[in-house]
């Protein structure tokens, strides 16, 4: 099985160092990634400028390593479409620095590198550690799970349109409590902004938001991290709202045709 791995963290971060080495050790291992943090990036795309690309030696046997200066999305499209003479098995975006739980989907380039590979019609996975960005965070028994998770994910089929978006919870691998199959909860921030000067006399703003912590239903995401459970997530691209749609069309319908 060939994979193409990618990530948000850049090609030199821990996460993906760690999966990329884990993983190359059974299968053929191709990296893109970008040449540095794109944290936060969403699907977004690089347009207005040209995309540096660099071989990279890795320490580990890989097919080919490649940094870009593009963002998540940008590397994954890159390499499907330019950068890569081989046909693609799988993408696997991650290990992130961190979680990617509830409506972090919708900013994370985490999950969008791995929502690209979708696109383009190839089962795609998206992996974050809870406790990634803690400096001493242990990558390995993520890797270890993703490893043994990637053959039963790829017989049992992911859906088209889809990825499984899946959050590693903060412990050693024998605290695992579980996988849980578990629907996106909600993960609110408090979104303020710490209003700051620069030194010429310039205003600027910093994001410096904290994590809401409340309730979550059973069943989700956030609810299962907090139960040192593995959640699976599976998230599609195709953002139509079919329950809104069909109610949509039976109104009009009754107040006539537009």
């Amino acid at each position: 099985m060939k994979i193409l791995i990618s990530n948000d963290d850049g090609i030199f971060a821990t996460g993906l160092q760690t999966l990329a080495a884990k993983l190359s050790q059974q299968y053929e291992v191709y990296v893109v990634a970008p040449d540095r943090e794109r944290s936060a990036m969403g699907h977004a795309l690089t347009l207005h400028k040209p995309i540096r690309i660099d071989e990279v030696e890795m320490k580990f046997p890989v097919a080919k390593a490649f940094s870009t200066s593009g963002t998540p999305s940008d590397c994954v499209k890159l390499a499907l479409n330019a950068l890569l003479d081989v046909k693609i098995d799988l993408v696997v975006s991650g290990i992130n620095h961190g979680p990617n739980l509830g409506s972090d989907v919708i900013y994370s380039g985490t999950v969008s590198a791995a929502l690209e590979g979708a696109i383009h019609g190839i089962p795609s996975i998206a992996v974050s550690l809870v406790n990634g960005s803690d400096k001493l965070a242990d990558f390995s028994h993520g890797a270890e799970f993703i490893a043994e998770f990637l053959p039963l994910a790829m017989k049992v089929g992911i859906p088209a349109k889809s990825i499984l978006n899946v959050n590693i919870p903060a412990v050693s691998r024998h605290h695992f409590a579980g996988v849980q199959i578990a629907e996106l909860g909600t993960r609110m921030y408090t979104d303020s902004y710490e209003r700051r000067v620069d030194p010429r006399g310039g205003v600027y703003y910093w994001l410096a938001g904290e994590v809401i912590e409340t309730g979550e239903a059973e069943g989700t995401d956030v609810e299962a991290i907090r139960n040192n459970m593995v959640s699976v997530s599976p998230v599609h691209y195709n953002l139509s709202n079919y329950s809104a749609l069909t109610l949509l069309k039976e109104k009009l319908e009754v107040l006539g045709k537009l």
